[in-house]
């Protein structure tokens, strides 16, 4: 029951069924815990200390005690529908969901004749410090995530077709979220309309702790 139970040893059973020898950790920053889990595998992929990282997230309500917390906070849609970047918006649906991805280097994989799905050009992460709300994101601290990330790995942000966004379908969130991209855009171009913005929560709801790795 004890070692069952423990966080730390979820990453540590899936080493040991499968004998993996890198590093092997359990995060917890809530909903960007599996993308934060792929900024720490890609650095440790370029330094080198692993030929493969496996990078996952998942999320299961085994009691009705996590909706009725949601919904006495006011976070849960009335009408049980994600309403991303919609005027109809009024909170999440939460959503059951595993996933993962498994990280090579990109040389090594084309060496190696790997079917390679998709490339991460780079990743960066920040804290927003102090907001209106411990739950309420910072447009600002979001701005400048995505300009830092854009001028390190030289992304043109007018070079890009879509943007997948966390889009919990709420009033507050919603449209911090496009006001963080759409200044982080303007310090690259005044272009205007050439990039898709969604969310995949208006399809399989809101999945907390594996909610990156299925935006992914």
């Amino acid at each position: 029951a004890m070692t069952g139970n423990a966080n730390s040893i979820l990453a540590a059973r899936i080493a040991y069924v499968l004998n993996l020898k890198g590093p092997a950790m359990q995060l917890d920053t809530a909903c960007s815990s599996s993308l934060v889990a792929m900024h720490l595998a890609r650095q440790i992929l370029v330094s080198d200390e692993a030929d493969l990282m496996l990078v996952g997230g998942v999320t299961l309500y085994l009691s009705e005690s996590s909706y009725a917390k949601m919904d006495g906070a006011g976070m849960l849609s009335p009408t049980g529908r994600c309403h991303t970047f919609d005027q109809g918006a009024d909170g999440f649906v939460p959503g059951e969901g595993v996933g993962a991805v498994l990280l090579k280097r990109l040389d090594k994989a084309r060496a190696d004749g790997d079917r390679i799905l998709g490339v991460i050009k780079g990743t960066a992460i920040n804290q927003d410090g102090r907001t209106n709300g411990i739950t309420a994101p910072s447009a600002q601290s979001q701005t400048a995530l995505e300009i830092s990330l854009y001028r390190r790995f030289g992304i043109d942000p007018e070079t890009l077709t879509y943007v997948e966004a966390h889009g919990t379908g709420t009033k507050l969130g919603d449209p911090i979220e496009v006001k963080a991209l759409t200044d982080a855009f303007r310090a690259f171009t005044p272009r205007k309309q050439f990039c898709g913005l969604g969310s995949v929560k208006t399809n399989i709801g809101h999945t907390s702790a594996a909610a990156g790795v299925a935006s992914l």
